[in-house]
Parts: C-alpha cells; sequence; structure tokens
C-alpha cells in the first residue's frame, strides 16, 4: 500500500509527535509498504531523502510550520494522487491533508495527540490574543470531515466525544515505546550520577519543555518542600532550550533564584535521545508534573527503566504510568512534594508493566489503513 503522510515535523525534530511518526512510518516501510512524508523543511536538513525507508519530502516553508499549511499543497496534492491513503495529524498538517483528500477521492486519517479547546489560555504562554486565535483555528480543523481519527489514549477519546466527534469514527491506538532503546539493562546510571557529582543525592529527575502544560513550576515550588524533608536531594531539570520556549526558559531560572534554590538544582542542557535512558537510570525517581498529556512519553519511559514516577493525575498519564508510581494533584507543589517523599520512604503504588509494544502500533494503524483503503 502507498500511504502519504502529511506532518508539520518529522525527524531530525524531536519530540512525542515526531517519535510516534518515525516509529509508525518505519515500521511501516519495513513490513513492504511504500511510505513517503511531506513535511516542512528545517534548516540544514535535505530537499529529501530516504531514512530508513522512508521518502521524505521537505517544503520550503521560510522556516515556519505555520506557512506549511498553505505552501505545502502543490506538493500535497502531488504526492497524493500517487498515494492509496493519506494519514495526518494536527495541527498545521491538517488541512494541507484533508484538502488533497478531497480533491483526489482518496481516504484521510488523522491522529489526534490532545484536544486543546478552550485551554489554550491555560496550558500554553501565549498572550490573550493568540490563544483565541489557536483555539478558533483548532475548532476549524474539527469541522472538516475525516474518515478516522485515531486517538492516542482513551482520555483523548473522551476530548474528541465530548466536542461531539461520533464514536464510532474513533480508534485509540497507544503510540509505542522502544523498549530495547528504554532497557535499563543497557545504561549506565551510576556512570552518570558520578559524572554529575551526585553519587551520594537523592535525585529526581525532569525532562522536557519548560511549556506552561509542562507544569515546570509546579515541581520548581516544590523543591523548598522537597529539601526540608530529604535534605541531601536535588532536582537534576534537563529543558528545553528550543527558542519557542526562550521566555519560558528565563522565567523557570528566575523562579529559582527567587525562591534561593540554585544549590538544590540542576539545570543541565539538553541530551541526545540516545544519551536520555543513561540520565533516567540515574534518577532515584522521575517527575512529570504535566498539566495535560495526550500520551506521557516520559512517564511510559521512566516506568519501561523501572525508575519511580510521581506523575499528575490528570488526562492520560494514569492511563500510561506503571509498575512503581505515585500520582499526584496537578498544580500543587505541596502534593508533589508529598509525592517525592514516598518514594524516598519506598511508598509507592506497584503494578505490572504496561507495554505500548510499536510492533502492535504499527498493526494496529495497518488494519484501518486496509479498512479503509478496501471500501474506496
Amino acid at each position: 500500500m502507498k500511504i502519504l503522510f502529511v506532518l508539520e515535523n518529522y525527524i531530525p525534530h524531536v519530540g512525542g509527535v515526531e517519535i510516534l511518526f518515525k516509529n509508525l512510518c518505519e515500521g511501516l516501510a519495513k513490513s513492504g509498504n511504500d511510505i513517503s512524508v511531506a513535511t516542512h523543511r528545517l534548516k540544514g536538513t535535505k530537499k529529501f531523502e530516504v531514512i530508513n525507508g522512508v521518502n521524505v519530502y521537505r517544503i520550503n516553508c521560510l522556516q515556519s510550520r505555520y506557512l506549511f499549511t498553505f505552501l505545502s499543497i502543490p506538493t500535497v496534492l502531488k504526492l497524493a494522487n500517487k498515494a492509496d491513503l493519506i494519514q495526518t495529524t494536527t495541527f498545521n498538517a491538517a488541512f494541507p491533508a484533508w484538502l488533497a483528500s478531497k480533491i483526489t477521492g482518496k481516504k484521510c486519517v488523522i491522529t489526534i495527540m490532545e484536544v486543546w479547546i478552550g485551554q489554550w489560555t491555560k496550558l500554553t504562554e501565549m498572550n490573550w490574543i493568540s490563544a483565541k486565535i489557536h483555539d478558533f483555528l483548532e475548532r476549524r480543523i474539527y469541522t472538516l470531515n475525516f474518515d478516522k481519527y485515531i486517538a492516542i489514549s482513551q482520555s483523548t477519546k473522551k476530548q474528541l466525544i465530548q466536542i461531539g466527534k461520533k464514536q464510532e469514527k474513533i480508534e485509540v491506538i497507544y503510540p509505542g515505546v522502544d523498549y530495547k532503546h528504554w532497557d535499563s539493562q543497557k545504561h549506565d546510571g551510576q556512570k552518570t550520577r558520578k559524572k554529575l557529582a551526585l553519587e551520594k543525592n537523592f535525585v529526581y529527575l525532569f525532562t522536557g519543555r519548560p511549556g506552561v502544560s509542562k507544569g515546570l513550576e509546579y515541581l520548581i515550588r516544590a523543591v523548598p518542600l522537597i529539601s526540608k524533608k530529604i535534605h541531601n536531594s536535588k532536582l537534576l531539570a534537563i529543558i528545553s532550550k528550543d527558542k519557542a520556549y526562550k521566555k519560558r526558559y528565563t522565567q523557570i531560572l528566575k523562579l529559582i533564584k527567587k525562591l534561593n534554590v540554585e544549590d538544590k538544582i540542576i539545570i543541565h542542557d539538553p541530551v541526545s535521545y540516545k544519551e536520555l535512558p543513561a540520565y533516567v537510570k540515574a534518577a532515584d525517581c522521575v517527575v512529570v508534573p504535566s498539566l495535560s498529556e495526550g500520551f506521557g512519553y516520559c512517564a511510559a519511559e521512566a516506568s519501561a527503566m523501572n525508575v519511580p514516577v510521581i506523575t499528575s493525575d490528570t488526562t492520560s498519564l494514569p492511563e500510561v504510568v506503571s509498575r512503581r508510581y505515585v500520582l499526584v494533584k496537578p498544580k500543587n507543589p505541596g502534593s508533589i512534594a508529598e509525592g517525592v517523599e514516598k518514594v524516598y520512604n519506598k511508598k509507592t503504588n506497584k503494578t505490572k508493566l504496561k507495554k505500548f509494544k510499536t510492533e502492535e502500533n504499527v498493526k494496529k494503524y495497518l488494519k484501518i489503513y486496509d479498512d479503509l483503503y478496501g471500501k474506496i
């Protein structure tokens, strides 16, 4: 089957969405399908290349993923004519994929990470006007009629039903986790602790963007409370320096100074995906203080490594976390501090590991594609 993916971002851009579609595209290609990706061109990347069997077409959009919505249309139409089916996701790729579907008569599937309608002012650092514009544009996406909606969790499915999408058109397919990569036996946490001079500390780890939805400020506010109970504790915060979060990054540094906890926190530059498991292994626990998550890779990956997780009891996170974990109230520094203390005292919830296999993810997508293609 020839499948066209229309995605505003693809590797080497790194994020949860990119990991999901990298694994899916390469898995489909490996099983004998002809996979093409139309995406916006990042600085320093090739206009076309084949990555692990996937044909990647990058479209010059003046380094703006927003312009991809319109500037991608000619290329997407050309590629759609040769495809059997189109796959896309929110936000900026949805319209050109839908348009190509209508013009060429090809079925179109959309994967939804989260629904943020009515939440943009709460979950982003945008000003009121920008947040309202994004809210308006997201609402427009859901007025378009796609042939199938893939929700990446039961939480996302519930959100889609709440905005009026028909339950029979929604399928839940969890993203795949690379368990070979997130294998505790393959990584040396002690070596990383030694490198960071943290051999004698109780280390709790945060990794990710400093965006509002990630809840990092509430974890920072919990640091003085944690330090009172666990004197040798240190927060290791691996924070993205993406220019889109420059303002938030600065605000986090100011908050740390204001709370006078500079000696209790190590702010670490981002590390590669290859290196990250060693940092997770080095931690005594991982904290995921998010206000909202469509899936929550950090929680699933730390669980795979058998590292205790403290995570917000919200959206998809209770679905994803397993093994040793504590659920805490979102936006609540006191609850986060209590969660860390519970891990320190070995008072966590304990369950079997929930596995989200990439092979299962690919298999379920392929079944949906086969069903839709058979109806053409």
